[in-house]
């Protein structure tokens, strides 16, 4: 999973990834970034803590815009920019710069039909103490600057409204809900929704107390005394205020969903993909029937069904001390595997790995890689974060998973979330550098975890019996995922049926199974489609690529092309691999 930042309900322009200035880039891509330019800064001006996770200097003391009319202020801004876009696209004769500039146009068409269809269908509420975590996490974190790490106190004391000119979050945010809320034909939130994220307030301001005294800055009790009490009193408001208009049916309108599967990158039919899924949810149980009895056999496990094995298996739990240090041996073998195999090409950098804090189990429960900035990168590198649990929402002690602490699930989540996937993917960006719209704003779910589901399929061959089954359940998961979200959204299962599903049939712990039916009703709806999605569409283009080139075909090229594309949506990048790749590599086989 790929961490997205986002400013609560408001739509998100500007996906953290990263971005490379290098003195031998083409001379195309300075142009397609100076166009990029107009939509960078109204991210920056209305998600300051977006643009400081990518990189952009001058907004680390800034905070969220939820002031009065910002979604009729951020809609203008988008208009504006649209505007221009077209008019340079009317004008442009560099493919390169027209397609960059088609994809700006896309991705402000988007975010403005998002801006419609909140104010059309859903009452505003913020999550502010994970709003105000996240901002201070982009600043406070392993891989930030001394001087982020300076300007977190003054977002902090913005945030509460301790500095001239910052009215507290929390007031802002009240305000935007109450001045909708006579409005009844608005969808209130999802009450389970809110009472979740009510119970790990507590948990951010732990957090940022925790990265504070880390990081070794003084003068922050104040502002977090405030904090603290700003956020009792926030949540105090939303029990009596918004927790009346919430709603037990987690279902959206039909056309927000839709647009939700839209804007990650689904070009199928829910109900179409649904039995694309299911199908392939059979076959893989298949597979782990016919693995079952040689990892059984391997492992020193009573041989039987599929479900059994991974029962035993998961039983081979790690000390909490040997997590880590397992993940990363398991790293150093799957490079020399990907270097002995010749899969892709690796990152000059060092690949980065750790242990979830409780504010970011809180804050994304699932393991996710964490990027670093793009624009102005300076060394940082992008963290596999391992996350062990997810808190409940009445506020008690987090439910560990037993879904990634033993060693044979280590290998494909280090190959889907470290190299070679997520962090690869963004570790060949910074050292080689794309343009700002192909970094930022061509971002597409189906692509970027289509591509860590293709990374995982790549190590399969080489791995031990035991990482080979967990691989496999981990694709079932991925298939699970792409029906069961549809079939939740559609009205066609509950979800305790789902929940069956994903704990007897695909083996998930009770809290990661939870986690997982939060994501699909809750958190983001639509989004767990895109991996089974963006994993075929991929390899049907590789299918498609090795039929056309047969012995010319060369996986480490096709790979190394792919990586080097940024984060094209799946047409635009098979576009790329039809024009460019395969003539350029039959003219090599000649």
């Amino acid at each position: 999973m790929f961490r997205r930042l986002t400013l609560a309900a408001a739509v998100t322009l500007c996906i953290g990834s990263l971005h490379a200035q290098t003195a031998t880039q083409p001379a195309w891509i300075a142009r397609s970034n100076a166009d990029a330019q107009p939509l960078l800064d109204v991210t920056a001006r209305f998600s300051p803590e977006s643009a400081s996770e990518i990189g952009v200097k001058g907004y680390d003391e800034k905070t969220a815009d939820l002031g009065p009319d910002t979604d009729k202020r951020q809609r203008a801004a988008l208009v504006q920019v649209r505007n221009t876009v077209n008019r340079r696209l009317a004008e442009e004769k560099d493919p390169n710069v027209k397609q960059d500039l088609q994809i700006l146009l896309k991705q402000i068409d988007g975010s403005i039909k998002g801006i419609d269809l909140n104010d059309r269908y859903m009452l505003p509420w913020f999550d502010a103490g994970e709003i105000i975590f996240g901002g201070e996490f982009t600043l406070l974190n392993a891989e930030s600057t001394a001087e982020q790490n300076e300007a977190a106190l003054g977002r902090l004391k913005c945030y509460v409204g301790m500095t001239a000119g910052c009215t507290p979050l929390v007031d802002q945010a009240r305000a935007r809900t109450t001045e909708k809320l006579g409005d009844k034909a608005l969808l209130g939130p999802v009450k389970a929704d809110v009472e979740q994220k009510l119970g790990n307030t507590q948990r951010y301001v732990d957090g940022i107390r925790k990265l504070f005294a880390e990081k070794k800055i003084a003068g922050s009790d104040e502002a977090m005394a405030k904090l603290d009490q700003q956020l009792k009193d926030y949540n105090a408001w939303v029990k009596n205020t918004v927790l009346p208009r919430a709603r037990t049916d987690f279902r959206l309108p039909e056309a927000m969903y839709a647009y939700n599967l839209e804007q990650v990158g689904l070009d199928i039919a829910p109900r179409d993909l649904i039995d694309r899924a299911e199908l392939e949810f059979m076959e893989t149980t298949y597979a782990l029937q016919m693995i079952a009895p040689v990892v059984a056999k391997a492992e020193g496990l009573p041989d039987g069904d599929y479900r059994d094995v991974l029962k035993a298996l998961k039983k081979k739990q790690l000390a909490k001390e040997k997590v880590e240090p397992t993940y990363h041996a398991v790293i150093v073998r799957i490079e020399d595997i990907i270097r002995k195999q010749r899969i892709v090409e690796l990152p000059k950098r060092k690949m980065a790995m750790r242990l979830a804090s409780e504010a970011e189990n809180a804050r994304s429960p699932a393991p996710h890689m964490d990027p670093p900035p793009f624009i102005g990168n300076t060394g940082q590198r992008g963290t596999f974060v391992l996350t062990t649990g997810n808190p409940p929402a009445d506020g008690e002690k987090t439910q560990s998973y037993d879904d990634f602490t033993f060693e044979a699930a280590a290998w494909t989540l280090t190959a889907h979330e470290g190299r070679p996937g997520h962090e690869l993917q963004f570790a060949a960006m910074v050292e080689q550098g794309v343009s700002l719209t192909r970094s930022l704003f061509a971002f597409n779910s189906v692509n970027v975890e289509g591509w860590a589901l293709y990374a995982e399929a790549e190590m399969v061959p080489y791995e031990p019996p035991a990482g080979q089954f967990i691989a496999l359940q981990f694709r079932l998961l991925r298939a699970a995922r792409a029906f069961l979200d549809p079939m939740l959204n559609l009205g066609l299962i509950d979800r305790e049926r789902a929940r069956q599903i994903l704990v007897d049939d695909v083996g998930l712990s009770e809290p990661m199974a939870r986690q997982e039916l939060d994501r699909y009703t809750l958190n983001s709806p639509g989004q767990a489609t895109a991996y089974f999605y963006g994993y075929t569409r991929i390899l049907q283009l590789r299918a498609e690529t090795q039929t056309k080139l047969g012995k010319a075909f060369d996986r480490k090229a096709f790979n190394d092309f792919l990586i080097a594309q940024g984060l094209l949506p799946p047409d635009l990048l098979a576009e790329a691999v039809r024009t460019r790749f395969v003539p350029e590599q039959l003219k090599k086989a000649k």
